[in-house]
């Protein structure tokens, strides 16, 4: 075959198309916002760490003992919780999130390795019956791999504009927030540092002229006067004249007027703004806030098992009642109130509790309460004294 009819691409690229748009325009600046820069941000990384720990709070269940093992234990770089709270903070901040498979000759899965972004580029074959992905290992000894099969790869996706090849960013709703939030701030640190800050005036009246090395000098005479008499009434003669200065609120003002960039963030995750410190809704009520926080995990969740059960051939779910119900209480007022109507029994309830590790396993047989017999006196019945009475009229 000739040089020149060599194919250089194994696949198809699945660029987005507004990255040539981008990349005719340079200064459309607000294009992309990076991770790195987003978590400075103290709304994103507070939505951020909470939605991927509540995630990672939550149990992967899977029917195969070999996936089970594989997701309780995932890597050898570090622990699972570290693993998969990196895994889902990515794919909050990016959009997708990626891990190599690393497996053995039988293609049991040994461990996996996280990929930042940056390190894989997905293409789409040329029959359209797959992706490949071409991917730069940080270690020199594995180096690059290229038209790595899609089933080697664990690829979970938010949104996608593409079929569901790639996922899109959640920032990228957030480019014009996070600039007025970043010129908000250093409008503000502006204004800060150019305030003058003044417990109050001090007049010279009847045309006093001093000069400015004389007005140091009296205003610091003033407030050692003011110590030196630990903070009593301050005494003035006719010359001068004191006025304490009003705290105005333009500072404050100035902090609090975009203060409804919090919100526009919670409302692209999905969630309340009352998860970062937020005023939220005051007309809802706690269980209002906490149903549709569920709500909004499972959609994530969803995301998260559907990937792992097409990869994994397995059937995954993500348990996230340890994530909104730590201590299950709640789980245990609920199964009191069914086994109140009715609906469950004793026993029954507390199996479920068992289960859950509310109850241990080795929870002793509850006791019988005693049933304290009290003594009965007899009294004699009436037809026996009536009886007893008309014996007696018999015998007079």
């Amino acid at each position: 075959m000739p040089l020149f009819n060599q194919k250089v691409s194994p696949g198809l690229s699945i660029a987005d198309d507004t990255d040539i748009l981008h990349f005719l325009n340079p200064d459309n600046s607000d294009k992309y916002v990076d991770a790195r820069t987003a978590l400075k941000n103290s709304d994103i990384y507070s939505i951020v760490f909470q939605l991927s720990a509540d995630l990672v709070n939550g149990k992967l269940k899977a029917d195969a003992p070999r996936a089970q093992g594989i997701l309780n234990n995932p890597t050898q770089t570090s622990n699972a919780h570290a693993f998969w709270q990196s895994m889902f903070a990515q794919l909050l901040l990016g959009g997708e999130c990626f891990a190599y498979r690393w497996r053995n000759q039988n293609g049991t899965d040994m461990t996996w390795e996280y990929l930042r972004p940056s390190q894989v580029t997905p293409f789409l074959l040329e029959d359209g019956s797959g992706l490949i992905y071409n991917i730069t290992f940080d270690e020199p000894e594995v180096g690059v791999m290229q038209a790595v099969p899609q089933s080697d790869l664990i690829h979970i996706r938010l949104l996608s504009q593409n079929g569901g090849k790639t996922g899109v960013s959640p920032l990228s709703a957030l480019a014009s927030e996070l600039q007025i939030k970043d010129k908000s701030n250093k409008l503000t640190l502006s204004a800060l540092g150019r305030s003058i800050i003044a417990p109050g005036i001090l007049s010279i009246k009847h045309g006093g002229l001093l000069s400015d090395k004389d007005k140091a000098s009296r205003s610091r005479k003033f407030m050692k006067q003011t110590s030196d008499s630990k903070n009593g009434p301050i005494v003035l003669d006719d010359l001068e004249e004191y006025t304490p200065l009003e705290v105005k609120s333009n500072v404050a003002q100035l902090l609090n007027q975009v203060n409804w960039t919090g919100a526009q963030i919670a409302k692209v995750y999905g969630v309340s703004d009352s998860i970062i410190n937020g005023q939220g809704d005051q007309q809802s009520s706690i269980q209002m806030m906490g149903n549709a926080y569920v709500k909004s995990l499972s959609r994530y969740a969803q995301a998260i098992t559907g990937e792992l059960n097409n990869k994994l051939n397995a059937n995954i779910t993500l348990d996230l009642r340890s994530a909104i119900d730590p201590l299950g209480d709640e789980y245990a007022s609920t199964i009191a109130n069914l086994q109140k109507n009715g609906t469950l029994g004793a026993n029954q309830a507390v199996w479920l509790l068992q289960q859950a590790n509310y109850l241990p396993d080795d929870l002793p047989e509850k006791e019988q309460p005693k049933v304290q017999v009290q003594p009965v006196q007899m009294v004699p019945s009436d037809d026996k004294q009536s009886t007893k009475g008309g014996d007696n009229g018999d015998q007079d």
